[in-house]
């Protein structure tokens, strides 16, 4: 009889068992189901624009959206090598460079290392030099998307109730 002693044994992805005679023996894990068909196991998955892997490590997330938010960053200072007003530029960095730093980051940014955080930060920065005006931290950003994502269903039924209300009394 086989008995469960241990945690799963990272870099193999295998569980440790113990025999009667408290000898190891270890195990794969059994392969994942739907119906009658086999599910393969992947170890890096894009979805909705999210790298997801096996782990629920965010490096690789972080490492595209890094290489993305670069390329968009290459257009900010075409636009400031043409003299644009700096609303203008900031209109242009919300809507093209934050935009991508901000997807999902309710998802990754609190699981994501110190190390991936911070090259994501030092890009805000050098978005903010070029822009020409203090941009908001990344940190900032996952707490006004929790708390947005948070407060749009309470937003969203006062508003229906004042309009109901309103449609009532004409």
């Amino acid at each position: 009889m086989l008995s469960p002693f241990a945690p799963p044994v990272d870099p193999y992805h295998v569980t440790l068992f113990y025999d009667c005679e408290n000898r190891p023996v270890l195990s794969r894990p059994r392969p994942v189901q739907i119906g009658t068909e086999e599910v393969e196991g992947v170890q890096t998955y894009k979805y909705l624009g999210l790298w997801l892997d096996n782990r629920l490590d965010w490096t690789r997330n972080t490492r595209q959206l890094y290489k993305k938010t670069q390329s968009r960053m290459y257009f900010l200072r075409r636009l400031r090598s043409f003299n644009i007003c700096r609303k203008l530029l900031w209109m242009f960095y919300q809507s093209v460079v934050a935009s991508v730093l901000s997807y999902a980051v309710v998802c990754w940014g609190g699981s994501a290392t110190k190390a991936d955080l911070s090259r994501l930060e030092k890009l805000i920065r050098r978005a903010s030099s070029v822009v020409g005006m203090k941009l908001k931290p990344l940190g900032e950003w996952q707490r006004g998307e929790l708390l947005t994502s948070c407060g749009a269903s309470w937003t969203m039924s006062t508003t229906l109730c004042t309009l109901s209300s309103t449609a009532r009394e004409a």
